[in-house]
């Protein structure tokens, strides 16, 4: 089959690799139908992502037709389904409180002593996402194995097409947890920081959820275009000193709550933030921080913090002493995907969550590359590029 390989930071090639086959009688086969490049993905694009091996598939975000079943995957031949991008067994302690993203069984045992070495106990596995995370090949290709398809897949019905519902896999779970995460009351004020895939959700929610004001930061003017549309007020943070903004636009006391849907890759011209751009690109592993140093300083005492932007590693220079001080709540985390896609798809049929608007190039697999470039080099124009296996080479919509 054809599929998206790593092979090396900026350098992503389709090439021919075998086909994935039923290995656990719990697994499933799909052929990928859709599949998107999620901004997590330039993380390995970017090649700030330790783990990752040459030849590698790369793809978290995919959904597609189930084509061979184990025999005791709940799945059917010919089901389309939707794929979480975490990896459950829903058996263990964390999947059976529903905290599916720190499942105890999906990573492989020879391959955690990594992230247990790193963070203390061992991730769970991921599609795509480096031998970190379990190894496991991604859905950037034109077939993959699902393990544990009885629990993580959601079947869609015909009357959705792949548009309306591929986020399940991903980005829209993560902006509703996000907003779930910031304690959403009625009367808050909200920012977030980034006007990326996530950023917008999470605004989506955030709205959506009865905030009575929220705040988007990006300095992309699409992307902040497009957070003005769903009911956000904007701020460019190139134009404009934020937290005075910020305090401004919340009557002097700070806003509720913040959302840091940036994570690891941030850009800001504050000394700290251009040292660790030096320090990640010469490998010495520390997390550009910006945005989500400037949300703790911004939030008013008592506040929340919410944060769905990855971070990897370490950061210089973290402002624990405001965190501590000002008495905030943090939470954060891989998104548990399989607590939220049922609702989330309620929502969807319902007419209360709309995702299409998102999408700004569909492009053939073949052409992935291109699509990883752009959307690193273009994002305000490139808001979110979706792959489609089969889709003839040129005939991009």
């Amino acid at each position: 089959m054809r599929a998206l390989t790593w092979q090396g930071t900026h350098d992503v090639r389709v090439d021919s690799v075998p086909d994935p086959e039923i290995i656990n009688p719990r697994d499933a086969i799909l052929k990928i139908t859709s599949t998107a490049i999620c901004g997590s993905d330039l993380h390995l694009y970017d090649g700030v992502i330790p783990g990752v091996l040459p030849g590698d598939v790369l793809g978290h975000e995919f959904m597609g037709e189930v084509v061979e079943t184990g025999k005791d995957s709940t799945l059917k031949k010919g089901q389309r389904v939707v794929v979480p991008f975490t990896i459950s067994c829903g058996g263990c302690f964390h999947c059976k409180i529903q905290q599916y993203s720190a499942c105890e069984n999906s990573n492989p045992a020879e391959k955690q002593d990594m992230s247990a070495t790193l963070y203390g106990h061992p991730m769970s596995a991921l599609f795509g996402y480096s031998h970190l995370t379990g190894g496991y090949s991604g859905g950037q290709a034109e077939y993959a194995r699902v393990p544990f398809s009885d629990v993580g897949p959601i079947v869609i019905p015909d009357h959705l097409d792949d548009d309306q519902v591929l986020f399940l896999s991903d980005i829209l779970p993560t902006g509703w947890m996000a907003a779930e995460n910031a304690d959403i009351q009625p009367d808050d004020t909200v920012a977030v920081w980034g006007c990326g895939p996530v950023g917008l959700f999470s605004i989506q929610s955030a709205i959506v959820m009865g905030a009575s004001k929220v705040i988007a930061i990006d300095h992309y003017p699409h992307r902040l275009e497009l957070a003005k549309q769903m009911g956000a007020e904007v701020i460019d943070f190139r134009k404009t000193e934020v937290r005075e903004a910020l305090m401004e636009m919340s009557g002097g006391i700070g806003v509720d709550a913040v959302i840091d849907a940036v994570g690891m890759e941030s850009h800001g011209f504050a000394v700290d933030n251009m040292l660790d751009m030096v320090k990640q690109t010469v490998g010495m592993g520390a997390d550009r921080a910006a945005a989500l140093k400037q949300a703790i300083l911004a939030v008013r005492p008592g506040g929340r913090v919410s944060i769905p932007g990855v971070f990897g590693g370490m950061t210089d220079k973290f402002p624990l002493g405001a965190l501590m001080e000002k008495g905030l709540k943090v939470n954060s985390g891989q998104t548990h995907v399989q607590r939220y896609t049922k609702p989330l798809l309620e929502k969807i049929e319902d007419g209360t969550l709309d995702t299409t608007w998102l999408i700004s190039h569909r492009l053939p697999l073949e052409e992935a590359a291109r699509g990883y470039k752009n959307f690193r080099e273009q994002q305000d124009s490139w808001t979110k590029v979706i792959l489609k296996p089969g889709m003839e080479k040129g005939a991009a919509a």
